[in-house]
């Protein structure tokens, strides 16, 4: 910047103004910087300028795992809303180990980030003091409720509850779940379950122990596997809530093995609207639970602990859902040619 402006007969400040956009000054003056920026071939130290306002410039994204679509359709939202504010996203993968993420939160790689957006899935309720860290945080998910930073979470209950209730609109009366963890009173697969039971309790419908399918991780394959013990008991089906997309499509592929007709004879309905959804066979019906909404959301918030804009409370944020009705529960309609309808709750 010294060189700029000794070639532009100007002060640094000077210089420093027209890098930064300041409106006020006079066309040639801005014109002489510009061509002296130019002669030079002078860029800007990012890295300087950040440390000298005492921020890096990126910030920390932590998810279990980005093999599963959800994670990484995740991500790449987050790095979309933080590209919108000049930032670079840090991502790290705890593999859904406690070890891993407390080592997270431990301060390690502070120096690195602004800020940290987090999505623990090892950590519960019983670890809300570690979340009590001395750097900005937003936890994304159902494990931390109540817990010493901003919270940004679907609606897990209402949303499991509008897809379950989607199912019994069509007709569909025996309603098998794919994906319970047994034993589970917070995190995702509690909540889900909690909304698909509060549905058929609602509609009459008894809650039928024999209709819900255990699964570990939520894979392809863990959903695979649960339809098909399902199937191999002998027990009724005639829809199937995959309490995520990639459990449903793993039981998609199961009934179409088995030669069982979706929707004519058995429905399917997915979470989280994944972008495999509406390319799966025959495309899959989903609840979108906002994740847009959640990644620009987390951003903002996170910024303004960055900033220290942010209240005094920490916030907590719910964010919307629709269900999104495709050939796998409404056949034909779709077929013939019918956009995907959201069923907005």
């Amino acid at each position: 910047m010294h060189d700029v402006a000794a070639m532009a007969g100007v002060s640094i400040k000077t210089v420093s103004n027209v890098i930064n956009g300041y409106p006020y000054i006079r066309p040639e003056t801005k014109e002489r910087v510009e061509a002296a920026i130019a002669e030079l071939g002078y860029q800007v130290n990012i890295s300087a300028r950040n440390l000298r306002q005492g921020r890096t410039g990126m910030i920390g994204l932590a998810v279990p795992e980005l093999s599963l679509p959800y994670f990484a359709e995740l991500a790449d939202s987050v790095i979309r809303a933080a590209e919108q504010h000049g930032l670079i996203v840090l991502i790290e993968q705890t593999n859904a180990s406690r070890e891993r993420e407390l080592e997270v939160l431990s301060g390690q790689r502070r120096h690195l980030t602004d800020g940290l957006i987090f999505s623990p899935l090892a950590l519960g309720t019983e670890d809300r003091a570690h979340f009590a860290v001395d750097f900005p945080l937003v936890l994304l998910g159902e494990r931390i409720f109540g817990g010493p930073a901003d919270h940004v979470t679907m609606s897990n209950v209402d949303a499991a509850r509008a897809a379950t209730q989607h199912l019994i609109a069509t007709g569909r009366r025996r309603i098998a779940l794919i994906g319970a963890h047994e034993g589970e009173t917070v995190g995702s697969a509690a909540l889900r379950q909690r909304g698909y039971e509060q549905a058929l309790t609602d509609a009459g419908l008894p809650v039928d122990p024999a209709l819900i399918g255990e699964a570990g991780l939520w894979h392809r394959s863990t959903g695979a596997d649960a339809m098909a013990r399902m199937l191999d008991t002998g027990t009724e089906i005639d829809a199937v809530f995959g309490l995520n997309d990639a459990l449903a499509i793993g039981a998609l592929h199961v009934l179409h093995d088995r030669g069982v007709v979706v929707p004519d004879e058995v429905a399917v309905i997915g979470f989280d609207d994944i972008e495999d959804a509406a390319y799966a066979s025959p495309p899959l019906s989903s609840v979108a639970p906002g994740r847009e909404q959640i990644a620009a959301t987390a951003v903002d918030l996170l910024l303004a602990r960055v900033a220290g804009t942010a209240p005094a409370e920490h916030v907590e944020v719910i964010t919307d859902f629709e269900v999104v009705t495709r050939e796998s529960t409404v056949g034909a309609s779709v077929r013939a040619g019918a956009p995907a309808r959201p069923v907005v709750a």
